[in-house]
């Protein structure tokens, strides 16, 4: 084909083709000037030393628009500028060829050559020269000769390009069209906007209908997908439209932000799928700068289980904080190299002053704490290392409670011992009224902070026992429910059954879920440490639970499919129920008290919470160390019981290595 043809020459032929053409154009326009002043007179081709008018013309013109740049344009992503850089060197290519004309004139030269020749022949220089490379820029992009034509067909006959609509007829829309016409792989069909003054008008060549008006939209220009080009709307205005957009089976995706527009980075392939956040319409609040950077800025920070979910992204927001230092403390070896290889691209780019330290090791390892801590006079400690998976953990119930309790209790006492200013630890939703391992492990964890917070010389446990330390350091917990894309959430993996045509599969109808993005409870646990006084048990404004069995029919129909239920037994993915997982709750809750706290922040609540004094729970902590050792998981569950207020298992004990014992006897 001719275009791919074109397309493919290299750069010195394609500027060799334009000077020729350019040539060609500049001959054509002095010819066309003068027949037009004197046709009437008979005149048809140069005469009496007209000839070189011809020569001279394109010989002064060339040299400026080379000089000019005109040949450096792309013409499939001609723009303004450009057309402004041809008028310029349009223009002064006639100058030099009108003041030469006129000095050699001047000097003797008798050619016939009216006055009112001049303006005819820029004015014909300017729309053949402009106007071939607008044609040219039409023809590149797909839609030369083929405006408000349904669709473009290849030779078998399937459509060119699928037929795509745009949501959002600003400035963001219309580069995104721009961007679309430059390859095949889509056709715009329409735009829609709910500007009431732009519905009904044509921009660009495509016609703009309302949001109520999508059902018709479809119907007359068969659009199979709808792109959103709302890069600065709020996440409520997004869920707005996408309420809208359902059940049209219309696959909807969206382009990147708005600085990605603004950096001119806008292409085909940074389309994404709709970001499930704005499928729940939860707007974050600005970080308060006093708080993000009270514990972090000029400090050294260490930040345990750096490179999981949440610590990574904690990581992240710390060193736009600029602390002096930053300890990665992670026991997964891959996990500390993706996240010591991401901050330390991002500290060198920005030539920032930050020692960034990749520190191998586990919580479970006390002197390992403490030297590390004691090395790097570590200022604030954000502790996010925990087993967090519900079923896992359920079992492998020893491995839980020596992480998340045992754990915790370490990088505590090693804090202490270090003189530690902050310790803020992450914490869930799923340690109020635990019915699993998992969040009772969690719930105990705060409980030991709450307890180290209330002492003053606390007696140490475990390799320090009997020994007294001096409390400096202030003890801070944050609780909040499930994040956005972190490692076990339902979201990547109902995209992955969708994308295998189904079905997806729920625990249960009724099962609800607090959701969060990462970035947003990264910055609030930041700030929540900064307002800890000590012992504060913090809990993050969640907004409302979401249905997972809604979520996962809004991410069904949102990827242009119908769900397959009593209503449509036709439809093309099923959703279908497992029963819950062991230790699984139908609903989390923030709180176990009431009457919550208002703090500086609005999606910061501070939680009045009972807790038990340190030298009633030394004998707690020691009966649990003993019983997992023991392989006594009956006792284990007991002194849970007795300890986690409102623990109520939701199944019998499934520990595999317990009921491995169990068959074998022993």
């Amino acid at each position: 084909m001719l275009k791919e043809r074109l397309i493919e020459l290299n750069h010195n032929q394609k500027r060799s083709i334009q000077i020729v053409a350019d040539v060609l154009l500049l001959s054509l326009a002095l010819w066309l000037a003068l027949f037009l002043r004197l046709g009437d007179e008979g005149w048809l081709w140069p005469e009496n030393g007209q000839g070189l008018l011809f020569v001279l013309a394109p010989l002064l013109a060339l040299p400026l628009y080379v000089r000019m740049g005109m040949y450096r344009a792309v013409m499939r992503h001609f723009g303004n500028v450009a057309l402004y850089c041809i008028a310029k060197a349009v223009t002064l290519g006639f100058l030099a060829f009108a003041f030469t004309l006129l000095v050699a004139k001047d000097l003797g030269w008798d050619v016939l050559f009216p006055r009112s020749v001049y303006f005819s022949y820029w004015a014909l220089s300017l729309i053949f020269i402009g106007g071939l490379r607008l044609l040219a820029r039409e023809y590149f992009m797909g839609d030369w000769l083929t405006a408000g034509l349904p669709s473009i067909r290849s030779r078998d006959g399937e459509i060119a390009g699928q037929p795509v609509a745009i949501y959002g007829a600003g400035a963001a829309g219309t580069q995104l069209l721009a961007s679309l016409k430059v390859g095949r792989m889509y056709k715009a069909v329409a735009f829609v906007d709910d500007d009431p003054k732009l519905v009904g008008r044509t921009i660009a060549g495509l016609p703009v209908y309302s949001g109520e008006e999508v059902g018709s939209m479809i119907t007359a220009t068969g659009a199979a997908e709808m792109l959103l080009a709302l890069p600065s709307a709020t996440r409520s205005r997004r869920q707005e439209i996408l309420a809208k957009l359902q059940g049209h089976g219309l696959h909807v995706r969206t382009i990147p932000g708005i600085m990605d527009l603004a950096c001119g980075k806008v292409k085909v392939d940074d389309l994404q799928e709709v970001d499930i956040a704005d499928l729940l319409g939860r707007d974050p609040v600005p970080p308060d700068p006093s708080l993000f950077q009270r514990c972090i800025k000029g400090q050294a920070v260490m930040v345990t289980g750096a490179g999981g979910s949440i610590g990574s992204e904690l990581c992240r927001q710390i060193v736009q904080s600029e602390p002096t230092t930053l300890v990665l403390f992670e026991h997964s070896e891959y996990a500390l190299y993706a996240i010591h290889g991401e901050l330390e691209g991002w500290i060198r780019s920005r030539k920032l002053d930050i020692q960034l330290v990749p520190i191998m090791g586990s919580i479970r390892n006390f002197s390992r704490l403490r030297d590390v801590i004691g090395a790097w006079k570590i200022n604030t400690i954000y502790h996010a290392a925990a087993y967090k998976h519900v079923p896992m953990v359920e079992h492998n119930i020893a491995e839980g409670i020596m992480n998340n309790v045992f754990g915790t209790l370490n990088t505590a006492q090693a804090a202490i011992k270090c003189r530690v200013e902050n310790f803020v630890l992450i914490s869930t939703d799923k340690a109020v009224r635990p019915t699993n391992v998992m969040g009772s492990t969690k719930r105990l964890a705060e409980l030991v902070l709450q307890a180290l917070s209330a002492e003053q010389a606390p007696r140490l446990w475990g390799e320090e026992a009997q020994v007294s330390q001096v409390n400096r350091t202030r003890f801070t917990m944050v609780r909040f429910g499930n994040v956005l894309g972190s490692s076990g959430s339902v979201i990547p993996r109902f995209r992955e059954q969708i994308r295998r045509g189904g079905p997806v599969t729920v625990t249960h109808p009724d099962i609800t879920r607090y959701f969060m993005t990462i970035p947003e409870a990264a910055q609030l646990v930041i700030q929540a440490g900064a307002m800890g006084q000590g012992g504060d048990v913090f809990v993050l404004d969640m907004g409302e639970p979401v249905t997972i069995v809604d979520l996962a029919r809004k991410m069904i129909m949102l990827s242009g499919l119908t769900v397959r239920d009593e209503i449509n037994p036709s439809g093309d993915i099923a959703v279908t129920f497992s029963g819950l997982r062991p230790g699984e709750k139908l609903y989390e809750e923030l709180l176990i008290g009431d009457n919550p706290e208002a703090t500086a922040h609005s999606k910061i609540h501070r939680a009045n919470e009972i807790y038990i004094p340190w030298n009633q729970l030394l004998p707690i902590l020691d009966t649990l160390r003993q019983a997992v050792r023991d392989d006594n998981y009956n006792l284990v569950r007991e002194t849970l019981l007795s300890t986690v207020q409102g623990y109520a298992p939701s199944n019998g004990i499934v520990d595999l290595l317990y009921e491995q014992h169990l068959k074998l006897g022993s």
